[in-house]
């Protein structure tokens, strides 16, 4: 379907068998795989989401007895709407960096949640990524972090109630340019680096506009974008997007080219991560 105003061409649909549960088990598979690590060394798993199919019960104990992880491993869900996933970034990343664990796995998934009728309905989709965070077999390296948040309710669901909500007039300005273009400056302040030191770039991608307009704000051109800008096939996957978007790039970035990522999760919040490729990428690459 197409929604004029969205740039949104198609987007997927989760079978009648698929949750958040079986695409974060799916994706975690993948990691292991083309990882090529024992997944008795993950000792952490995150889940990040805004559909996870149990109030009560984690995703993530289930994830990680179907890749057979360690029963010493932490595992936790987390959520902050559509950053959920970068949050389990920056925690795997926490952790391994302070000796904590060897290895982590961070997830962001979603089968997207949007009232009959609503505008979300013609965006909301299912997919997800996963990410194993460590010190050794590293394709890429994570040299920085930096995340900009706000009390602003631009996007909710109560307890109990099938369906968010959204303040429309809160989405676009207040809500997501603010918090992504923040986080992002307040990065390229914090390394001391410009939007043109990098090759690529993926934002949080609701629709196919406001990452578009977000990278021009910051003076990044749209052939570091148009890699990672997966919404007007897939449409908007909430946690999973910005994560398939940086899958995405990695499937074709170079040894030595740098990539940033800035998520965006209503509520609101963004995580800007600075990401280089090091140099044995193409010998590990499937």
């Amino acid at each position: 379907q197409i929604k004029r105003g969205l740039d949104i061409e198609e987007k997927s649909v989760p079978s009648l068998d698929e949750d958040t549960i079986t695409i974060s088990v799916e994706a975690a598979r993948n990691a292991v795989f083309h990882g090529g690590i024992n997944p008795m060394d993950i000792e952490a798993i995150f889940v990040g989401s805004e559909s996870h199919p149990y109030a009560v019960k984690p995703t993530a104990v289930v994830v990680g007895e179907a890749i057979g992880g360690t029963v010493n491993s932490t595992a936790a869900d987390t959520e902050f709407a559509c950053k959920a996933g970068t949050v389990a970034v920056q925690m795997c990343m926490g952790m391994v960096k302070s000796g904590m664990v060897k290895y982590g796995l961070a997830i962001g998934a979603d089968t997207s949640q949007s009232m009959p009728g609503d505008a979300l309905e013609f965006t909301a989709s299912a997919g997800g990524a996963g990410f194993i965070i460590g010190r050794d077999n590293m394709v890429a390296e994570i040299e920085d972090t930096y995340s900009f948040t706000t009390d602003t309710a631009d996007f909710w669901r109560r307890n109990l109630h099938e369906f968010p909500r959204h303040g429309a007039r809160f989405t676009g300005e207040p809500a997501y340019f603010k918090h992504v273009i923040s986080a992002a400056r307040g990065l390229l302040a914090k390394t001391g680096r410009s939007a043109d030191d990098f090759d690529y770039a993926v934002f949080h991608q609701p629709n196919g506009k406001f990452p578009v307009k977000a990278a021009k704000d910051l003076g990044i051109p749209m052939e570091k974008l148009r890699q990672g800008l997966l919404v007007g096939r897939l449409g908007n996957t909430y946690s999973g997007a910005s994560m398939l978007g940086l899958a995405s790039i990695l499937d074709v970035a170079k040894a030595g080219e740098s990539i940033l990522v800035v998520s965006y999760g209503s509520g609101a919040g963004s995580d800007a991560i600075t990401i280089k490729e090091l140099q044995d990428i193409d010998k590990k690459r499937e």
